[in-house]
């Protein structure tokens, strides 16, 4: 027997042991916690065997050789392993599962004829296995090799983990008898558990919003995550020596400092916002540029062993700074230069809602802010929404309502559609869009939502099985058309379904990002989840403009969600039963 081997079965005797472990604890913690009309009795007896069997699994995993290999520093040491073997051997092992499965049926078979059929069940596997082994043997390059691995803990680790799964065991044992009760104690318990749910798949959502909104400097701590932001506090300053100014150029409002004077009042600015031409120089007739005051930053520092507050009015080039004291009243008005490891920043409690304006003007100028963007987006997800809705509705209604030849034949052609991979359309669906000079356009993302999927026909088509054919046979005894009946009578029966299709189909083109990286090629016709893309790429660097950017990219599909969430839970527990 190998080593591998031996490690393997070490493995398995280890997890089965620690299960064991488990189950024993939260038996005992059930004859602690739980009712008392348990029969603690019978469950000592449980909590011995699992014990005696838990302490065997772990005892035979260490026993055997390689199972103790660890690193000094590591205290336990979950084992974990995996086999390499060629598919024939992969095969054989999953026949060999059958034939154990189908013999244990067999045994306990109600009647001979149940058990006959499970035997020859057992057989046509065993022999599947046997082909297998000898396809196995007729290689001599195969073999089969076990990698070993394993899941390290530390001391402090172990016990966090060991004593977290103890009170988790413990808060459902607690909670499921409070549940079991009957009135306040049953509602107090399934509030706490709602609002806990909230709360902890809520955490990541508040991780962006709060990053979103912090300064540079708090992005990393060595105390961990900054969950409270804080913001430096400025003041207004006009710069004499390198004033700023404002001009209206190009559409948009540009700050920059003066570089050069020329003839003719004409003057060159070195852009400093917006951000998307930063370091580029415009000329400008003079007269129309605006000066404006600086943000200065406000430090405190010590000098002459007093402690002073001020603002810096220059950044010198070997990172010093130049401050102007504001405070004491002593010290006010003098200027000094300071190292930066000599000034601390006035910091308070607060937010900085700048990296949101930050973000979108390192935007290209052509894209005005993001709107293009937005603009984009909100075409494909309107057309492709009500594109959705009405083919998938009308092909639905069709297959369930009306009889043609050949109809159960068709629709189980389309189901068939929906087994293949979107991996194997993917080029023929561009060679064609590309024959129609498609490409770089919005047409190849929402007009194939006019031609009905698959998967939203077999849903609507069950929920118009399930309205009445008397609600339909009225209608056409009142004088509805097909048409008629299918849009005064059907539709409206069917809201929630048609809500939860129009809540995907809006998501899926809110955030579809396959589709433009693959057909768009030109800024202006990018939507928003390839913009978000880009801004990642250029500014990833940067955490708070990027978390801003995705924050003003998916507002709007959370909008949309909790305003339609009713329609998508009534749609989803009707289960097809056409909005009865």
């Amino acid at each position: 027997m190998t080593i591998g081997l031996l490690y393997s079965l070490g493995t398995l005797a280890t997890w089965v042991g620690w299960c064991f472990g488990c189950r024993s604890v939260y038996q005992i913690l059930q004859v602690l916690f739980g009712a008392e009309e348990l029969n603690q009795a019978r469950y000592l007896k449980s909590i011995a065997t699992s014990s005696f069997f838990g302490a065997l699994g772990i005892a035979i995993g260490m026993a055997l050789p390689g199972m103790l290999d660890k690193k000094p520093e590591v205290s336990l040491n979950l084992p974990l392993f995996w086999p390499v073997m060629p598919y024939s051997a992969w095969i054989g092992v999953a026949c060999a599962v059958f034939v154990i499965l189908r013999s244990y049926q067999a045994g306990f078979a109600l009647n001979d004829t149940e058990r006959l059929e499970r035997w020859k069940s057992a057989g046509v596997w065993l022999l599947g296995l046997v082909a297998m082994v000898i396809l196995y043997q007729m290689d001599p390059t195969n073999k089969i090799e076990i990698l070993k691995g394993g899941i390290p803990f530390t001391s402090g680790t172990a016990a966090t983990v060991i004593l977290g799964l103890v009170a988790s065991m413990a808060a459902m044992i607690v909670a499921g008898r409070a549940a079991r009760s009957r009135g306040l104690a049953k509602a107090v318990v399934n509030q706490i558990a709602l609002i806990a749910g909230s709360i902890l798949f809520g955490i990541p959502f508040a991780f962006l919003v709060i990053t979103s909104l912090k300064e540079d400097r708090d992005m990393s701590s060595a105390n961990g995550i900054v969950w409270i932001p804080r913001v430096q506090e400025t003041t207004a300053y006009n710069d004499p020596k390198n004033p700023l100014y404002e001009v209206d150029y190009g559409g948009q409002q540009v700050r920059g400092v003066v570089s050069e004077k020329g003839v003719g009042g004409v003057v060159k600015l070195d852009v400093e916002t917006p951000l998307s031409i930063r370091g580029t120089t415009v000329e400008i007739q003079e007269s129309a540029l605006k000066e404006v005051p600086r943000d200065a930053p406000i430090y405190s520092g010590a000098l002459d062993g007093a402690k002073f507050t001020g603002f810096v009015i220059e950044n010198m080039e070997d990172g010093s700074k130049r401050v102007r004291i504001t405070s004491p009243a002593n010290l006010a008005g003098k200027e000094r230069v300071f190292k930066a490891a000599e000034l601390e920043p006035v910091r308070h409690i607060g937010v900085l809602w700048q990296n949101y304006p930050d973000s979108l003007s390192y935007l290209p100028p052509e894209t005005h802010g993001g709107l293009v963007y937005l603009k984009n987006t909100l075409i494909l997800v309107i057309l492709g929404v009500v594109g959705t809705i009405l083919s998938s509705s009308i092909v639905a209604y069709a297959f369930s309502r009306l009889q043609f030849p050949g109809r159960d034949i068709l629709f189980a052609i389309l189901l068939s559609t929906m087994m293949l991979p979107s991996a194997v359309t993917l080029l023929p669906q561009f060679l064609i869009f590309r024959k129609l000079g498609w490409i770089d356009t919005l047409l190849p993302l929402w007009v194939p939502a006019f031609f009905a999927s698959a998967f939203n026909v077999f849903l609507l088509r069950q929920f118009f099985k399930g309205i009445p054919m008397e609600l339909e046979d009225a209608a056409k005894i009142d004088g509805c058309s097909y048409l008629r009946a299918f849009w005064s009578i059907m539709m409206p029966q069917i809201k929630p379904a048609l809500a939860v299709i129009a809540i995907w189909t809006f998501m899926g083109a809110w955030n579809n990002f396959m589709g433009p990286l693959i057909y768009i090629n030109s800024p202006e016709n990018m939507p928003l989840s390839y913009a978000l893309q880009l801004f990642q790429g250029d500014r990833g660097s940067e955490p708070g403009l990027l978390m801003a950017f995705a924050c003003m990219t998916i507002l709007p599909v959370l909008a949309v969600f909790f305003f339609a969430q009713k329609y998508f839970i009534e749609g989803v527990t009707l289960s097809g039963l056409g909005g009865r």
